[in-house]
């Protein structure tokens, strides 16, 4: 099966259709390999092509900022990669995945997709495409959210698989990982450093060239999309006072069409005005200036903005601009300093969580997503309960509002909603009582010898714990909490019955709660 190939004017097969896919991407022209991977989704009938489709698909979003289409595309990939699971694949999965969960807001969720990645990498042929795209994507990722060490050696080790693989050196790169660690050094007041930095991107640059990169051609065997960050780190020195002699411009000009080589121009135009001594012009560009966070992020915003004043003889505002500049860039490090405290919480969760259901062999009995007891696994507790003469009492525990997790982040991260809120039940009841996941966003607690009284409290003492969790970390803005219904069980009241009873007094507290 063939067609032109969008763009490249060549025939494209369904086979080898994700190289030109990625070809695509790589020249700047995301738009384009939209089309192709639309077309290579509805006419294969391998799976294994899917998901390199559908993966790539959230690179092709991610480098046009489409953001309101990347929760159910993570969704799609999601589902093609486990439907043809293959250890690069979904480590180019997790690692772009990783960069949309920062993309809106979730450093927890980032974090999580990029040790999953990691992980999967290790796993995958040492020499393949997808790997070497993988650990490429995974090392920009690590760069994005500021773990610039580890960008670098992910980096490297992005260019050991492609050479073993037979891939172009030059496509494996990266400049923009050096170049953001540079600008983080100038946001935390090393500007020294900074120059080290920018001073090797060029001075690598002129080596790679042998020649000034031209606007008709730029440099040769270098991605367009890598021109961009090299024409940024040129138009970054002038404005830091250094001439290079090189035209950011001719880079600018063949760094092709995605939303960072908008950025990058952007950004650019704001340093070839300090540069040449026209703060005004800068400070109003600075005014006028939107950029994705995951380009350069907002403290080179105010790191410019410095710069500017400080060209216009307004040492205070440059100070101002610089302590916002460098609280900007440290929000990352605080923030993963609480994520710490939370991983081994979270950890401590799962222990728990382990312990609950060590004691079910038999995985027939046992939810897969979260790790609970599933509703057979009830029944069966519940009839022995009965049979003991064990009286008690059921609740019932339902997500408020989870149809808005799915919509607004994707069902990947609903189910990590629901796992969590497993973790914090299993968490909270205590020795003796029963915990299922029951179906969908609805659980079920057993507590043996409890009065309705004593329930309620429980009740109350559950929803609160997972009212309180910090759910912005996991799906921002997007409050989670639980309602709670309990009916006495005993001999006379079996699960069916107790259940019936339990459900309706959870939708009379759902009312009541949106009455409120």
């Amino acid at each position: 099966m063939t067609r032109p190939g969008p763009e490249v004017g060549a025939t494209v097969t369904v086979g080898g259709g994700i190289e030109d896919v990625r070809r695509l991407i790589v020249s700047g022209k995301s738009s384009a390999a939209l089309e192709l991977i639309d077309y290579l989704v509805t006419q294969s009938s391998d799976p294994h092509t899917v998901a390199r489709a559908e993966t790539r698909r959230l690179a092709a979003l991610l480098n046009l900022d489409r953001i309101a289409e990347l929760p159910p595309a993570v969704d799609r990939a999601f589902t093609a990669v486990q439907a043809a699971p293959a250890p690069a694949t979904m480590g180019l999965f997790h690692a772009l995945a990783g960069m949309v969960a920062h993309l809106r807001g979730s450093l927890e969720r980032c974090v999580t997709h990029l040790v999953r990645g990691a992980r999967m990498l290790e796993k995958a042929d040492t020499a393949s495409l997808d790997a070497a795209d993988g650990w490429r994507n995974l090392a920009i990722a690590y760069s994005i959210i500021g773990f610039h060490g580890q960008a670098l050696d992910t980096a490297e080790r992005s260019r050991q698989v492609a050479a073993a693989a037979g891939l172009p050196a030059s496509e494996y790169g990266t400049p923009e990982i050096r170049i953001r660690l540079a600008l983080s050094l100038d946001h935390r007041g090393d500007t020294d450093g900074c120059l080290r930095v920018l001073r090797d991107v060029v001075a690598d640059l002129r080596r790679q060239a042998g020649r000034h990169p031209t606007p008709d051609s730029g440099l040769p065997g270098v991605p367009p999309c890598d021109h961009a960050y090299l024409g940024y780190a040129v138009a970054r020195l002038h404005a830091l006072g250094e001439p290079t002699g090189l035209d950011p411009a001719a880079l600018f000009m063949v760094a092709g069409h995605d939303a960072s080589a908008s950025d990058l121009r952007q950004l650019g135009a704001i340093c070839t005005a300090i540069a040449q001594g026209r703060p005004d012009k800068a400070l109003e560009e600075i005014r006028t200036c939107v950029i994705s966070p995951s380009t350069l992020g907002q403290a080179e915003i105010a790191r410019l903005k410095s710069l500017a004043f400080s060209a216009a003889g307004d040492p205070v505002a440059a100070h101002a601009a610089d302590r916002q500049a460098f609280r900007l860039t440290g929000q990352p490090t605080d923030r993963l300093r609480d994520l710490f405290v939370e991983g081994v919480a979270a950890r401590i969760d799962h222990e728990d969580l382990r312990r609950t259901v060590a004691r079910y062999a038999d995985e027939a009995l046992t939810d897969p997503l979260t790790g609970l007891p599933n509703r057979r696994h009830l029944e069966q507790h519940v009839e022995m309960m009965s049979r003991q003469g064990v009286r008690g009492v059921l609740g019932v525990v339902d997500l408020d509002a989870f149809k808005a997790v799915n919509t607004v982040h994707g069902h990947l991260s609903g189910d990590l909603v629901l796992q969590r809120v497993a973790g914090i039940l299993a968490r909270m009841v205590r020795r003796g009582d029963f915990v299922a996941r029951f179906g969908g966003d609805e659980f079920v607690v057993v507590l043996p010898g409890t009065t309705l009284t004593e329930a309620h409290e429980i009740g109350r003492r559950l929803a609160l714990a997972v009212s309180s969790e910090d759910w912005d970390a996991l799906v921002p803005g997007t409050p989670v909490g639980v309602s709670v219904g309990w009916a006495e069980l005993d001999g006379r009241a079996g699960l069916t019955t107790a259940f019936e009873l339990a459900d309706r007094a959870m939708l009379d507290a759902k009312r009541a709660l949106r009455a409120s």
